[in-house]
Formats: structure tokens, sequence, C-alpha cells
């Protein structure tokens, strides 16, 4: 099966995906971005990246999707700018499969 691309937020931060063949799904707040998730994933996305803005309120949503292999949820940075979300996701997701902070050692 081909899998797919999907991109949720607000409409002037994911328009540009669509150029690069992804689908974008508009949403102006936490709610329809959950719908559309569970949308999303019933429907076999592989990967679905939501920008920082509209994931911030969608932590339980996004939490039942943490260990399940699809969709992969990746969090991008929205036109206004980054939250930092993303990156302690990683940096998080890291720690838990090694067991230690090896991509930023704070002091």
């Amino acid at each position: 099966p081909m899998y797919k691309i999907g991109v949720i937020g607000d409409q002037d931060s994911i328009l540009g995906f669509k150029a690069i063949g992804m689908s974008v799904f508009p949403a102006e707040d936490w709610e329809r971005a959950g719908e559309i998730l569970e949308q999303l994933a019933r429907e076999n996305y592989a990967v679905v990246y939501i920008t920082e803005q509209i994931a911030k309120d969608m932590g339980d949503i996004i939490d039942r999707y943490k260990d399940s292999l699809m969709p992969a949820i990746i969090l991008i940075p929205s036109n206004q700018g980054s939250l930092g979300i993303g990156m302690r996701n990683v940096k998080k997701s890291v720690e838990r499969a090694i067991g230690a902070d090896i991509l930023f050692r704070d002091a």
C-alpha cells in the first residue's frame, strides 16, 4: 500500500505542503484538529505533521498515538515560529529509547 502524509494546522502555515504532494487539512482549533487526526489514523496515514500552535492543546489526543507505529505524529513550527515543543518531544523520545539524553546535555 502507498503511505500517505498529512499536515494539520492553520491554513497559512500548511498550504505550502500541498505543493510537495502532502494532503493538507486546515484546522483553526485543537478540537477540529483532533477530529482530523482520528480520521487520518483510520485512513492509514503513515505520517501526520501538526503545527505546534494547534498541537499544544492536543496532549491527550496525541498521546493516544504515541506508542502506535502509525501514524507517526511530528510537530512542526507554524508560520508564527516555533514553541520548542517538537524538539522537546524528540528529546523525550530519544531518552526513552536509549535511556539517556545524548542530544542536549544540559549543564
